[in-house]
């Protein structure tokens, strides 16, 4: 059973940064790509950005230039680095992985975490 857990959320005033971990248990993140989505009060998840087992990235238009994705595939884990945060950059952030191939659709993901709480400040 592939499980997924994210940490390193928290509050942040705005412009400042925060790392996101996911760790993967039950299965090698080397055979999966991997995504990062979020979801704020009231609103859709949403794609934030995917790598694939290649380490090639892609990203939404919304957090490009200031969020970097990367996977350290010895350690199972993904990343996210934020940086230039914004208030609207507050939601919860939700790992996943997929199979398949890089991908922004939900759809296309097979495990998911439970989520990790970031808050940015004005």
């Amino acid at each position: 059973q592939v499980q997924l857990v994210e940490s390193g959320g928290g509050l942040v005033q705005a412009a400042g940064s925060l790392r996101l971990s996911c760790v993967v248990s039950g299965g090698s993140i080397s055979n999966y790509a991997m995504g990062w989505f979020r979801q704020a009060p009231g609103k859709e998840r949403e794609f934030v950005a995917t790598i694939g087992w290649r380490g090639n990235i892609y990203s939404a238009d919304s957090v490009k230039g200031r969020f970097t994705i990367s996977r350290d595939n010895a350690k199972n884990t993904v990343y996210l680095q934020m940086d230039s945060l914004k208030p609207e950059d507050t939601a919860v952030y939700y790992c996943a992985a997929n199979s398949r191939g890089i991908a922004a659709a939900m759809t296309r993901y097979d495990y998911w975490g439970q989520g990790t709480q970031v808050t940015v400040s004005s």
